[in-house]
């Protein structure tokens, strides 16, 4: 009825009355309120902004017992413009964390919260700080019984450590500034603990070329020496065996790490801009760290990934649609095996594959058990659970036609992937990794489960000492006990646990972005059919067979995400040194060549540059022209050919004219197989027709050149017989004159003339 009132104009109703009483109340009050807003904040409310940042660079021990002392140190520094007075650094320990998510809650809340931050235990324990100046800071280190801390039940508390202080802005006690961490408490073994198995993944990028020494040993070159730092103490992978040679860890390799160092071991070159590679010089260094390597893993848990880590994923989206690729994993796998055992001498298990960042999808478990595995390393942001079974299962998912997915936990995976360099980043890591474990452990089930941790391929050296550090803060056994990769795939498997792997459509984008493209496996597959086509004709193929083989799997490695220019580069020269290598066996181009007459030979010579030895090439010469220049009887000829390293073959072909003029040759080698070989090469032969006229003309000519030289020759002899005859008859000077001479004998001079 008011409604209708107001539409037809009537007196308003008290309804309405009461609105417009309040829109000229809130209208009056606007100008109050803006002037509220806008006024400037009180001096003491300003001295909101006053902060102090506080990091926990120590904690020790991580997980302690009752008769331990607790020691926290760290820094505060004041941020704020005003100086900090009369402050103290205190310790504030906070309710039992009922679950997991509540400590992934207490880990992201910043900030002092009054009433629901804890008070100060006693103020006994607490370290006083008479003045911080603004943009000083100072370090403190508390430290207290563990009797102390009132801690009651098993399980994970919040520790706050905050400074307290006045000042000039705020002349009450505050509380200023506030850092978090956890405090995991299991006093005693529980009679239940899980089983943890941590994996050390000893994994590199690609460091090797194709490229090797034309000596006996094929002297390797790297692309760089980059890998003798990682080596070197104090280096990535020098920590991860010198730190983990104490743990009670799984090892997972990467064999073309163990390759690559062992080449360095033997001696190696190293490629240098613009010049010819020169020798490396850090053999010792890697001598040092295969012993090293070869010592930690006796008597443990060794799991030899693929050679050279292939990108699974890429494969699988990129990948399987160009022919050839899928059949580079299973070799790739049997050389993992052997190359454990050969360097390291220790058994290897090649029943693992491990996929980036343990996301799958079906076609990627489709391609990992096509490598010859039965066991895919995923993770729990991958194949999740539901949230129905109230707490974490096993790792072990069967997921069908043999496979199981070994689920690695991603909260303890991801705990150090952070800047573990900062002592503070490093300890809230450690500290929060140790409450998840505990926290797993008192999950409600009758199950005893085995948890895996899958932490990120190349962890940096400092990433390393805090992944070990907690590790060890583990060994007390009180909660955990450890466990191996094998031994976590094989165990019973939780019949209530996902086993769905996510669609297609749930791989995560970024990781998707990262991926090897087709062109980069249609790329690889061109340089496998240069290098097919090339060693069918070596007497020793393995000296190409086996480097660019390796160099194959190298070029779908795992180790190329994020750099595609890089990947796109190396591909690159992997297929120009190939070409390189081709080119060095060739037809010498020939220049052209003069054909007299019906029949003669061409020579065509065909070099080898390389250090062995080439066979099983077909010489193919053919004419453009077959009606005026052929082969035997017919256009075209061909003949085996043999050459050895660093020699020159000439093969000589038979060759008929028919008529005059110039024709085309095309030589060409060919393998066994009929594929041609290398350039052709093509040349001018001018035949020249010679009639049978012309050969009797030519025979005359020849005939009286005979016959003149006879004649001369006759005549220059009668010339002298008569000159000698009459040099004879002249009378002697010495004898007496006894007048005319008988001519009775002069019949036979004149014979002679005659």
């Amino acid at each position: 009825m008011a409604d209708a009132a107001d539409i037809l104009g009537a007196s308003p109703a008290p309804a309405r009355r009461r609105w417009l009483r309040r829109a000229v109340v809130l209208l009056a009050g606007t100008p109050v309120m803006a002037a509220l807003v806008y006024s400037p904040a009180p001096k003491a409310q300003a001295a909101q902004a006053a902060s102090v940042d506080i990091q926990l660079t120590s904690m020790t021990p991580a997980a302690p017992v009752k008769s331990d002392t607790l020691t926290i140190s760290g820094t505060v520094v004041n941020n704020s413009s005003e100086t900090i007075n009369d402050a103290h650094v205190g310790l504030r320990v906070g309710p039992l964390l009922a679950d997991r998510s509540s400590i992934d809650e207490a880990a992201e809340r910043t900030g002092f919260r009054a009433g629901t931050d804890p008070g100060e235990i006693d103020p006994a324990y607490a370290v006083k700080i008479d003045s911080l100046p603004s943009k000083v800071g100072r370090q403190f280190s508390l430290t207290v019984p563990v009797n102390k801390l009132d801690l009651d039940k098993d399980g994970v508390y919040q520790l706050g450590v905050s400074l307290s202080g006045v000042t000039e802005s705020r002349p009450s006690e505050q509380v200023l500034g506030i850092k978090r961490t956890f405090l995991p408490w299991q006093p005693e073994a529980a009679a239940k603990r899980a089983q943890l198995t941590y994996v050390w993944p000893l994994i590199s990028t690609t460091h090797v070329t194709a490229e090797t020494g034309s000596d006996e040993t094929q002297t390797p070159v790297f692309l760089d020496d980059s890998l003798a730092e990682e080596l070197k103490p104090g280096g990535r992978l020098e920590r991860m065996v010198a730190l983990g040679k104490e743990l009670p860890i799984t090892w997972v390799i990467d064999p073309d790490l163990l390759y690559t160092v062992d080449a360095m071991t033997k001696g190696y070159r190293v490629r240098v801009p613009g010049g010819k590679p020169v020798q490396g010089k850090n053999k010792a260094v890697a001598e040092q760290w295969l012993n090293s390597l070869e010592a930690a893993v006796q008597g443990k848990k060794v799991v030899a990934l693929p050679f050279a880590d292939p990108d699974l994923a890429s494969l699988a989206h990129h990948g399987k649609d160009v022919s050839g690729t899928l059949g580079q994993l299973r070799p790739a796998t049997d050389k993992a095996k052997q190359a454990v055992e050969t360097v390291l001498h220790v058994p290897a298990s090649t029943d693992f594959s491990w996929p980036v960042d343990g996301a799958i999808d079906p076609s990627i478990v489709n391609v990992a058990t096509s490598a010859g595995a039965h066991n895919i390393l995923t993770r729990s942001d991958s194949l999740s659970e539901s949230g129905a079974l109230g707490y974490t299962p096993s790792a072990a998912r069967p997921i069908g036609a043999g496979a199981t997915a070994v689920v690695a936990d991603a909260e303890l995976s991801t705990a150090f992937e952070g800047d573990m360099l900062s002592a503070g980043n490093s300890t809230l890591a450690e500290q929060r990794f140790l409450a998840h474990t505990l926290a797993l452990n008192l999950q409600h089930t009758d199950e005893q489960r085995s948890f895996v941790v899958a932490p990120q391929r190349m962890p940096t050296a400092s990433q390393v000492e805090t992944m070990a550090r907690a590790v060890r803060a583990l060994q007390a056994g009180r909660w955990t006990q450890p466990g191996d990769l094998e031994a976590a795939a094989t165990a019973k498997p939780d019949p209530a646990a996902a086993t769905q792997v996510p669609g297609a459509g749930q791989y995560p984008e970024s990781l998707r972005k990262q991926e090897l493209p087709v062109t980069a496996f249609e790329k690889i597959r061109t340089t496998q059919n240069t290098l097919d086509h090339f060693k069918v004709i070596l007497a020793a193929p393995d000296r190409v067979e086996i480097p660019f083989g390796n160099t194959t799997n190298r070029e779908m490695s795992t180790s190329w995400r994020g750099h595609p220019d890089e990947a796109g580069l190396y591909r690159d020269q992997v297929q120009n040194y190939l070409i390189g290598l081709t080119e060095k066996v060739k037809v010498i181009p020939k220049s052209d060549a003069t054909l007299s007459g019906h029949s003669a030979t061409i020579p065509v010579s065909v070099q080898n540059s390389l250090v062995q030895d080439v066979h099983d090439l077909v010489l193919r010469v053919k004419s453009a022209n077959p009606t005026r220049l052929m082969f035997g009887d017919k256009g075209e000829a061909e003949q085996q050919v043999t050459v050895q390293g660093d020699h020159t073959q000439t093969v000589k072909f038979p060759a008929n004219a028919t008529a005059s003029g110039p024709v085309e040759v095309t030589a060409q080698l060919f393998t066994k197989d009929g594929v041609p070989y290398g350039k052709e090469r093509k040349f001018t032969v001018n035949a020249t027709e010679v009639t049978p006229t012309v050969m009797l003309v030519i025979a005359g000519g020849v005939l009286l050149l005979v016959l003149a030289g006879i004649k001369m020759y006759a005549s220059r002899k009668r010339v002298a017989a008569r000159a000698a005859a009459e040099d004879s008859t002249q009378p002697s000077d010495e004898s007496p004159d006894t007048g005319p001479q008988s001519t009775e004998g002069s019949g036979t001079s004149e014979t002679v003339d005659r």
